[in-house]
């Protein structure tokens, strides 16, 4: 990656200038938000096309030796000794507080785990596994760029360009070749669609990026539609809906804890997410939905019907799928119960909002 001023860049920067993306600071690198057809119509082709992300600025990290996957266990509550080889996992970077310090996916490569982490936190998550796992190599994967198709079409098109794709289901990884090029994909993504998230080396990067968009249904999109498209979904952004200061159980996230982690323990925090996960917690993550035009974005306060406040909006906007206003936050439990009456609290103003549960919109990941 390289370094223009203060911001850094991914080997797809001149891409993203090349077709009209408006270019903004995100995790101190120059990332395209959006391109000329609109964050909207980005989004609603993604959900019904396929969508092209640039996600460079993510972190791949290669932990090898034979005690990876135990060691890994060390610093999260996901059980990564038992998973297949070529499978991945979703797990919880934690802290002594249960408190979660970055949200990863991890993958089974045999002599290593390929594990791919936030953007604003791997410079902190590669030096605490530095420090803190014994016996392994920790390598940060800097020559290789990481891209995700996301969307219906994803497979057709994958199906066209990659031989052996189309055997893949979700959470699992192979080495392939899209239009003659060799990348490491798995079946997986953020945005609540089936597709891949594709590392490719540095130097393939925009050419892979023009043969995948130059298929008809691919069309780029900016971070502005990767928001609102996981927001639907009703998955976490680190340092919005979850991070340092909230669990796994708060967070309704208690599924990454493994049984076997559970009984056994060994993870950041232990104790606490027991004690959480056998009396409960006091505040919890649940899905808001305004009840009228108003978006509730993120630090609105949530009350009760009385006016009393009763927790926050951590993500919300509008939601295009939906076609209305869409958000995620915590409430004190007592009021966590799907289709609670609650009232947002946007600019002084009380707006009629339910709660509801998580997604907004229904997965289409491919299970097989």
């Amino acid at each position: 990656m390289a370094d223009t001023g203060s911001l850094k860049t991914t080997p797809l920067n001149a891409l993203h200038r090349s077709l009209g993306a408006k270019m903004v600071p995100f995790a101190g690198y120059d990332m395209p938000v959006q391109y000329p057809m609109g964050i909207m119509a980005e989004h609603l082709h993604t959900r019904a096309q396929a969508g092209l992300f640039d996600v460079s600025h993510m972190g791949q990290v290669r932990i090898a030796g034979k005690d990876a996957a135990k060691q890994l266990e060390t610093l999260v509550p996901g059980d990564y000794q038992a998973l297949a080889l070529g499978r991945t996992k979703y797990s919880l970077l934690l802290n002594d507080k249960a408190g979660i310090l970055d949200d990863l996916m991890a993958t089974n490569r045999g002599d290593h785990l390929f594990v791919v982490v936030n953007a604003s936190n791997k410079e902190a998550d590669i030096a605490l596994m530095r420090e803190r796992l014994k016996g392994v190599g920790i390598e940060y994967l800097e020559d290789r760029a990481l891209m995700a198709l996301q969307g219906p079409a994803a497979k057709t098109v994958m199906a066209k360009l990659a031989p052996g794709s189309g055997e893949m289901v979700f959470l699992s990884i192979r080495e392939l070749k899209i239009a003659g090029i060799d990348v490491l994909a798995t079946r997986s993504g953020y945005t609540g669609e089936d597709g891949w998230e594709i590392s490719v080396a540095n130097k393939d990067a925009e050419a892979l990026a023009r043969a995948l968009l130059a298929e008809p249904q691919v069309k780029p999109i900016g971070l502005g539609a990767r928001d609102s498209l996981r927001l639907e979904a009703g998955l976490c952004l680190h340092g919005n809906d979850i991070g340092p200061d909230t669990t796994p159980i708060e967070a309704d996230l208690a599924w990454a804890v493994s049984k076997r982690r559970r009984e056994e323990g060994g993870f950041p925090g232990h104790a606490i997410v027991m004690k959480q996960i056998e009396d409960g917690v006091a505040r919890k993550r649940v899905g808001i939905k305004p009840e009228d035009k108003a978006p509730a974005r993120g630090h609105t306060p949530v009350a009760d019907m009385s006016g009393a406040t009763i927790g926050e909006i951590t993500s919300g906007g509008f939601g295009p799928s939906v076609g209305g206003p869409v958000a995620m936050g915590y409430v004190a439990t007592a009021h966590a119960a799907p289709g609670t009456s609650v009232q947002t609290i946007v600019r002084g103003t009380p707006r009629p909002a339910k709660v509801v549960k998580l997604p907004f919109v229904q997965p289409n990941y491919h299970r097989g």
